[in-house]
């Protein structure tokens, strides 16, 4: 019925390993029911590959953290993967940031042997940097400021070390081990130092937010057209079309307009793009069919601009046309329909359903324009979605999804309470555990064991403890 996901590392979604890639809260229950050795091999397979599409959108440490707690599951794997030869040959932060952020997590749980491989990773590792922001909202001041000279060793005593040393304390995510650094009394050379560094990071900021990167008031519209081209013509190309934009909000005036249509009408493909931006941005009437034009050339950077361009409307006018364009197969369709998601009524819930078996059809379960998608029926209340949004919730890799199409499954299919929402419980995604918090039936001996559990956990978001606290009280209350 569906198309097929697209190949990659991640499992089927009905094994072990696959619901633990996903970070489902079945994955976690399975888990414990399946042999150990069996449960502890997928655990660290997904800790030592890790399995997200996007690292900085996705959760999985605390989930995998508390897995590895309640398996009693050692760490040996983790310190192999921290201590290979080859960490030293790749510095990206994808190799090992997740394993990182299981043991700041394993840390803040009492594990003594995590704390100690941080210590560690935070001096020879190459992806120190995180090892070290785990190590400031975790470690106590005198763990920290006994790996001060070992960090403060990376950076050689000369003019590229300082520079590199004020880069390290300028972009820092946690300043806390630099500042402590910078305060210990017993080193007074250390403190000096990072007394230069911290000001020297200063002054770079001060420098930047006054250097000026893009064109200047008093540019007329043909300057700003030709800045973007320029940018678009250089080796690497620069697409301006956003700041060109910008900057002709600031100097066109109504006697411009027909230059603006004319160049997004043909013009070089970034002047085209900035104006198709700039006249949707503002509701040009005359807009729509140079959208719809530009959606089908065949240049992709203009057929792309075009789509943002009409992404960025709004009102009335918009949604009347987006209505017209729903039903096609192209990303201008896709757009369309993801604007009626977002705003449209109740009326636009056939076309906003139908874009959505679509997309699953055409593209799998992960394609970009699910997640308005799947918002947009949760909006509408569409419980003619639910079908689909099952699937989408059990195949997709990606844990960010599975928790907007739970909020919207909460919204449209009534064995939600007793079905998914008792996994939510288990998953990944701090925002999940929240929809089941809220949602799952205490019937369940497991639902009210698990909120017991998540209100006295000092790792769990606020949001959730708060869910959780109120089911607790309603229930002792009668409710």
């Amino acid at each position: 019925m569906f198309a097929s996901p697209t190949e990659t590392d991640i499992a089927p979604s009905g094994s072990l390993l696959g619901l633990l890639q996903r970070g489902r809260g079945d994955g976690w229950l399975h888990a414990l029911a399946a042999p150990r050795a069996e449960a502890v091999a997928a655990l660290e397979r997904c800790v030592l590959h890790d399995p997200r599409q996007d690292w900085q959108l996705e959760h999985r440490s605390l989930y995998y953290a508390r897995l590895y707690a309640e398996l009693g599951a050692d760490l040996d794997a983790v310190e192999a993967h921290l201590t290979d030869p080859e960490d030293a040959l790749r510095d990206d932060e994808e190799r090992t940031g997740l394993a990182l952020s299981v043991l700041g997590h394993l840390t803040s749980y009492g594990d003594r042997r995590a704390l100690r491989l941080l210590r560690r990773y935070a001096v020879s590792g190459a992806n120190w940097r995180w090892a070290l922001d785990e190590l400031a909202v975790r470690d106590d001041d005198a763990g920290l400021r006994a790996l001060g000279p070992r960090i403060l060793a990376r950076f050689p005593a000369d003019a590229a070390g300082e520079a590199a040393l004020t880069r390290a304390v300028r972009d820092s995510f946690e300043p806390r081990p630099w500042h402590l650094w910078a305060g210990d009394p017993a080193r007074p050379g250390q403190r000096a130092r990072l007394e230069r560094a911290l000001e020297h990071g200063d002054f770079d900021r001060w420098q930047r937010q006054l250097r000026p990167t893009g064109p200047q008031p008093g540019w007329s519209v043909a300057s700003v057209l030709e800045w973007a081209r320029e940018g678009y013509e250089q080796t690497p190309r620069q697409w301006r079309e956003a700041s060109a934009a910008r900057c002709l909000g600031a100097v066109a005036g109504p006697e411009d307009r027909g230059t603006l249509l004319a160049a997004a009408a043909e013009g070089h493909p970034a002047a085209r793009a900035a104006a198709l931006r700039h006249l949707a941005e503002r509701g040009d009437p005359d807009v729509f069919p140079l959208i719809e034009a530009g959606a089908v050339a065949a240049d992709e950077d203009v057929a792309t601009a075009a789509v943002t361009a009409f992404a960025r409307m709004r009102g009335a006018a918009a949604l009347a046309r987006a209505r017209l364009w729903a039903e096609r197969a192209d990303d201008l369709g896709a757009c369309a329909a993801v604007l009626l998601a977002g705003r449209g009524g109740p009326r636009d819930a056939p076309l906003v359903l139908a874009a959505l078996y679509r997309a699953v059809r055409t593209h799998g379960t992960d394609a970009r324009e699910l997640r308005p998608l799947v918002e947009g029926v949760g909006r509408l209340a569409v419980p003619g979605a639910v079908p689909v949004l099952r699937h989408v919730y059990r195949e997709t890799s990606s844990s960010h999804l599975r928790g907007h199409t739970a909020t919207a499954l909460a919204a449209t299919d009534g064995s939600f309470p007793a079905g998914f929402a008792v996994e939510c419980l288990w998953d990944c995604e701090e925002d999940t555990r929240e929809v089941g918090a809220r949602c799952a039936t205490t019937v369940d001996s497991r639902v009210v064991e698990r909120l017991r559990r998540l209100a006295t956990d000092p790792a769990e978001q606020a949001g959730v403890q708060t869910a959780v606290r109120g089911r607790l009280a309603g229930r002792a209350g009668g409710r």
